[in-house]
């Protein structure tokens, strides 16, 4: 019997994520907090707007420092987020999903199913994945 081995069947569905209205030194603590290297942003709606990461988060910190500013004394996430999200199809294939992690040098991807959040898949995930698949075979 060959197994469904697609992005849905590894991703995290319970996700941290946040809102581009949310205080940005507060949501990089968040991260640290969870050991997480990034996380989606999300509207009001629930739809993606943008991704938060560790890159970031420093370029926050670079960008206060060059303008002089107090270290966290303001910001929003939509202020330093980035827009331009890759993301994986909630159907796409582990070999497709290795594919775009080494072609677009991501660490995490969010997953959408009709256009909408609904998990987030690492490469770890990915690493899971082969591991069940060689021990099935």
């Amino acid at each position: 019997m060959h197994r469904s081995v697609k992005a849905q069947d590894y991703m995290a569905g319970k996700l941290v994520s946040f809102f581009p209205e949310m205080d940005l030194f507060r949501a990089l603590m968040v991260l640290r907090e969870y050991k997480l290297s990034a996380a989606p942003v999300v509207n009001a709606d629930g739809d993606l707007v943008g991704l938060l990461s560790e890159v970031d988060g420093l370029r926050a910190i670079l960008s206060q420092t060059y303008h002089e500013e107090e270290m966290g004394s303001g910001g929003k996430v939509g202020d330093y987020m980035s827009r331009d999200v890759d993301t994986i199809r909630h159907d796409a294939d582990i070999i497709f999903v290795s594919r775009t992690f080494i072609d677009k040098g991501r660490r995490c991807l969010p997953v959408v199913k009709a256009g909408k959040l609904i998990g987030m898949i690492s490469r770890a995930d990915v690493l899971r994945a082969v591991e069940d698949f060689a021990n099935d075979g």
